[in-house]
């Protein structure tokens, strides 16, 4: 854990007036899938089914759109348990639905509390699931929304539990 002097809390989840994130999952393109982000024991509770049918094979939740400068910060930090699958941050500098976002992976230890770090340089720009390549670099000074993604091409449920996300220098 960084020390405080070093990080910005950006959600706690612990708090319960924290809100849920809405979903955005691959019935935008045919798909099945379902998820839901609820709050569940002083935890932001990301869970759902992915389904591989009908060309689907996603789930995602996104927070509701802000404005947050982050440049003074080198990454993101979350206090996660996971369930053993590997899972994606996505930050987007723009709050409009069909915009490149920036994506890092992550592995979850199951059933373990963990720390996950994700410096800005991992994050690489992807628009619907594919690498853009000649994107502009990743800005840090306009951050819109915050999300969590899960897209392992694996079929069945799925659950992530955050307690916090700070940004770390």
């Amino acid at each position: 854990m960084i020390p405080a002097s070093h990080a910005h809390v950006l959600f706690d989840f612990t708090q319960p007036d924290t809100r849920p994130w809405p979903p955005i999952d691959d019935t935008v393109m045919g798909g099945v899938s379902h998820s839901e982000m609820r709050s569940e024991n002083g935890r932001a509770v990301f869970a759902g089914v992915v389904s591989l049918d009908f060309g689907g094979g996603f789930a995602s939740v996104r927070s509701n759109p802000g404005a947050l400068d982050l440049s003074a910060f080198t990454g993101i930090e979350a206090l996660m348990r996971g369930d053993g699958r590997r899972y994606k941050l996505v930050l987007k500098s723009d709050a409009g639905f069909d915009w490149v976002n920036w994506q890092a992976p992550f592995q979850t230890r199951c059933d373990e509390r963990q720390m996950v770090r994700i410096p800005f340089q991992d994050l690489v720009p992807v628009y619907r699931g594919s690498r853009v390549s000649n994107a502009p670099p990743f800005d840090a000074h306009r951050i819109a929304t915050f999300g969590f993604l899960i897209s392992d091409k694996q079929a069945g449920p799925f659950r992530l539990e955050i307690e916090r996300i700070v940004a770390y220098r």
